[in-house]
């Protein structure tokens, strides 16, 4: 199954670091386990890259997209 996750809805008005946890958990909730994921919308870097390490052993396949780059592969572990 294909999740897609706006990083943008796991925060109000700004992301704080202090929060990161939660956002994680946010994440993980929705991602699922060996599920391919899609992070995209506007957040800073460091909850993507905390959101993708986290995702790392749960998400079958993990890819970013945006406007500009289109569907982007971070990792793919499908053996298929």
């Amino acid at each position: 199954m294909k999740i897609t996750i706006d990083v943008s809805s796991l925060y109000q008005d700004r992301a704080k670091i202090s929060d990161c946890e939660k956002y994680i958990e946010k994440a993980l909730e929705l991602a699922g386990e060996g599920n391919e994921v899609v992070i995209k919308g506007a957040a800073p870097i460091w909850l993507y890259l905390k959101i993708a390490h986290a995702l790392h052993g749960r998400a079958k396949k993990l890819s970013y997209s945006s406007p500009v780059t289109g569907e982007l592969i971070i990792f793919n572990h499908d053996p298929f």
